[in-house]
């Protein structure tokens, strides 16, 4: 299925910004649909299961599918293909944080788009 995405250049390390991307802790600092993680281990690696609360109280089961460490990540919410996550180096300090989506949820754009506004706020105060 094609995906369509959205990026944003963050004055942060890839590192930085990959552990934010990948521990579930950090989530609802800047995903903004994500209330609450509930999982067996602390962040994302292939196969990983858990759940998600989302802001309208729903707890929706997730399991973690593509992994390239550092790199990039995809998971499934209630068994559906859901967003990826993706960090590019530019700089020792600077990277590009992209979010995709199936093209199906293309309005999803705007709440993926508002989480990297998020996500680099939480980067670049750290």
């Amino acid at each position: 299925m094609r995906h369509i995405g959205t990026a944003l250049d963050i004055a942060a390390s890839g590192e930085r910004v990959w552990s934010l991307l990948t521990e579930f802790e950090h989530w609802p600092s800047w995903g903004i649909s994500i209330r609450r993680v509930e999982s067996a281990a602390a962040r994302v690696a292939t196969g990983v299961e858990g759940r998600v609360q989302t802001v309208a109280g729903l707890w929706l089961p997730f399991t973690i599918g593509d992994v390239t460490p550092g790199h990039f990540w995809a998971w499934e919410v209630a068994g559906i293909g859901a967003t990826g996550h993706r960090v590019t180096p530019l700089a020792d300090a600077e990277c590009r944080a992209e979010f995709t989506a199936p093209w199906p949820a293309a309005p999803y754009l705007a709440v993926l788009r508002i989480s990297l506004h998020r996500l680099k706020s939480l980067a670049e105060a750290t």
